[in-house]
């Protein structure tokens, strides 16, 4: 799969949502999909911790692949909601780090 057909099924899912919201309260504003995100990167953070030894939190693994695929699904929500091209961003990212890391690399004075 890749990261369209991703973001596809991640639009089907907040479709879905927004369905069940209309039904029982009202349809997330944007910020609040920020919100969410950020409570699932502290849930990330407690499963990471728990991954390297450092906590006791239930669930295991397949909490871990779980969370991960949530701040997946967030990340994807909010490149949709804010019309980011987010293969476009990623890949253009990922060069310019490439060059910075690259030449740093290059001149090992820049290493700090």
């Amino acid at each position: 799969m890749d990261l369209g057909e991703m973001q596809q099924r991640a639009v089907e899912i907040h479709d879905l949502y927004d369905e069940l919201n209309r039904r029982e309260r009202r349809v997330w504003r944007r910020d609040e999909f920020l919100v969410g995100f950020m409570g699932d990167v502290g849930d990330l953070a407690k499963l990471i911790m728990a991954e390297e030894g450092a906590r006791q939190v239930p669930g295991g693994r397949a909490a871990l692949e779980h969370e991960l695929a949530d701040c997946l699904w967030s990340v994807l929500i909010l490149a949709y909601l804010y019309d980011v091209d987010l293969a476009r961003a990623f890949w253009r990212t990922m060069k310019e780090l490439e060059e910075s890391i690259s030449a740093q690399l290059a001149d090992p004075g820049e290493l700090t």
